[in-house]
C-alpha cells in the first residue's frame, strides 16, 4: 500500500514538473520561430496546464482502464469547479470581467451536457461487449471524433473572436503565463529541446506510475477504478490549475482565476476525453456513473448560476464555501458506496 501511495505521489510530482518544463521549452521554440503570442497562449500554454490529465488518460486508455480515463476527466471537472473555484472565491471574490469568459462559461456547460448525452445515448450507440459483459452506456470512437470536432470549432471561435476584439494576451490565464515567459530570458534552442524531451519523459513515467499506483490501491482497498479516477487521480492532475487559480485570486485577478477553470473544463471534455475515446471506447461500468455525470453537469450549472445570475455577477466567499461543502458531500457519497 505504501509503495502504491508513493507511486501516486511521485507520479503527480513528475507530471506537474513535466508539464511546466514542457511549456517552457515549447514556448521558447515557438518564440524563436516567431509564432504569435495568441497561438502560443491558446495551444502550448493551454495544453501545459491540462497535460497531466492528458498523459494519464492516454496511458489509461492504452491500458484498457477506461473507468480511470473517464473518471479522471469527470472528477477533474468536478474538482475544478467545487474545490479550485471554491478556494479561489474564499481567497478573494471572483468577478467576471473579460468578454471572452462570457462565451466560455456556457460552452463549459454545453461540454458537460454533451458528455451526459453521449454516455447515455444507448439508442444511437447500442451496446459494447467487453469480455462476457455487455455495457450499454459507452462513449464510442465516433463520439470521440465528435468531441474533437467541438474542440476544433471552439479553438477556431477563440482565435477568431480574439482577433476581432483585438484582445491581446493580458486578460486570460494564457496571457499571464505569457507575461511571465516574457520576463524570463529566452533559453537556447538546445536547452529548450532538452526541456521538451525531458517534459515528455516526465509526463510518460509520471502518468504511468500514477495509473499503476491507483490501480493497486483500488484492488487493495476494494475501490473501483472509477472512484480512484474521480478522486485521487483527478485531484492530483488538477494541481497546476489549483496553483494557478489560487495565485490569481490572491493577486485579485478574477478573470484568470475563473478563466483557468472554465478553459480547463472545456479542454478536458472536448480534447482529452475526445482523444481518449478515439483511442479506446469508454464504457460506463461504474455504479455511480450517472451521479458522476449529473455532478459534472451540476457543477457547470452552479458556476453558470453564481457568475451570471449572482449579485454583482461574482462568486462570493460564502458561495465559495458552499462549493467546497458540496464537493465534500460528493466525495463522502462516493466513499459510502464502497463502505
Amino acid at each position: 500500500m505504501l509503495i502504491s501511495v508513493g507511486l501516486i505521489a511521485l507520479g503527480v510530482v513528475l507530471t506537474v514538473i513535466g508539464s511546466n518544463i514542457l511549456v517552457d521549452g515549447a514556448s521558447t521554440i515557438a518564440k524563436k520561430f516567431n509564432i504569435s503570442d495568441l497561438i502560443i497562449g491558446l495551444t502550448i500554454v493551454a495544453f501545459g496546464t491540462s497535460s497531466p490529465e492528458l498523459a494519464v488518460n492516454i496511458m489509461a486508455s492504452m491500458s484498457g482502464k477506461t473507468d480511470i480515463a473517464i473518471g479522471n476527466i469527470l472528477g477533474s471537472n468536478i474538482f475544478n469547479v467545487f474545490i479550485i473555484l471554491g478556494i479561489a472565491a474564499v481567497i478573494y471574490p471572483v468577478r467576471v470581467q473579460s468578454a471572452s469568459v462570457w462565451i466560455e462559461i456556457p460552452m463549459s456547460l454545453l461540454a458537460a451536457l454533451v458528455v451526459g448525452v453521449m454516455a447515455n445515448d444507448v439508442f444511437f450507440d447500442g451496446s459494447l461487449i467487453t469480455g462476457n459483459t455487455i455495457v450499454k452506456n459507452v462513449i464510442t470512437r465516433t463520439d470521440g471524433m465528435i468531441l474533437l470536432g467541438f474542440f476544433a470549432v471552439f479553438m477556431y471561435y477563440t482565435v477568431y473572436a480574439s482577433r476581432n476584439t483585438k484582445e491581446d494576451l493580458k486578460d486570460d490565464l494564457s496571457r499571464e503565463m505569457h507575461e511571465e515567459l516574457k520576463e524570463k530570458p529566452l533559453m537556447t534552442t538546445g536547452r529548450a529541446t532538452l526541456f521538451i524531451i525531458g517534459g515528455l519523459v516526465f509526463l510518460y513515467f509520471g502518468s504511468d506510475w500514477l495509473v499503476k499506483g491507483a490501480i493497486t490501491i483500488a484492488k487493495l482497498g476494494g475501490l473501483s477504478d472509477a472512484i480512484i479516477g474521480l478522486t485521487i487521480i483527478a485531484a492530483g492532475t488538477s494541481v497546476p490549475e489549483l496553483a494557478t487559480s489560487a495565485a490569481a485570486a490572491y493577486k485579485k485577478n478574477s478573470d484568470i482565476a475563473i478563466g483557468n477553470v472554465v478553459g480547463s473544463n472545456i479542454f478536458n471534455v472536448f480534447f482529452i476525453l475526445g482523444l481518449s475515446a478515439s483511442i479506446s471506447p469508454l464504457p460506463f461500468s461504474s455504479p455511480t456513473a450517472l451521479i458522476d455525470i449529473l455532478m459534472t453537469i451540476f457543477s457547470s450549472v452552479m458556476m453558470f448560476t453564481f457568475v451570471l445570475a449572482g449579485r454583482g455577477r461574482m462568486i462570493s466567499r460564502s458561495e465559495g464555501v458552499i462549493l467546497i461543502t458540496i464537493y465534500i458531500g460528493y466525495v463522502s457519497y462516493l466513499i459510502s458506496t464502497v463502505a
